[in-house]
């Protein structure tokens, strides 16, 4: 078989990763794009190892630990992501612009003056 199937495929899913990451505004949609872009690594890993004809089998070495590394970071977002879910209300991205307590960040940007000017009067004071 030639190196160039797995490759182009690789590349297609690397795209359509990139695609997810960069377009959707859903976490969960962009969490499932960040594995497509790691399954995408994972294909050209064992690829090139069976092209080479590795004798160590490095790339199948390494694609284990990337689906080990990729489960650990799919359960911790997931759990993150069920946080950011109960306390705002919504997965999207845009929303969820800062960390902490919502009901804490919108009574500090209630209480203090906007602009450069209260940066001026912080600043003196």
């Amino acid at each position: 078989m030639h190196l160039a199937y797995p490759v182009v495929l690789a590349v297609l899913l690397f795209s359509v990763g990139v695609y997810g990451v960069l377009a959707r505004r859903n976490v969960i949609l962009v969490l499932m794009s960040v594995e497509l872009m790691l399954n995408a690594v994972n294909l050209n890993l064992v690829a090139f190892d069976a092209w080479l004809r590795d004798s160590l089998h490095a790339g199948q070495a390494l694609t284990l630990f990337t689906i080990t590394v990729a489960a650990a970071e799919i359960g911790l977002g997931l759990a993150i992501v069920l946080l950011l879910f109960r306390a705002r209300g919504t997965a999207d991205l845009d929303r969820a612009t800062e960390l902490g307590d919502p009901a804490e960040s919108t009574a500090d940007t209630a209480e203090a003056p906007a602009g450069a000017e209260a940066l001026k009067g912080r600043a003196a004071a």
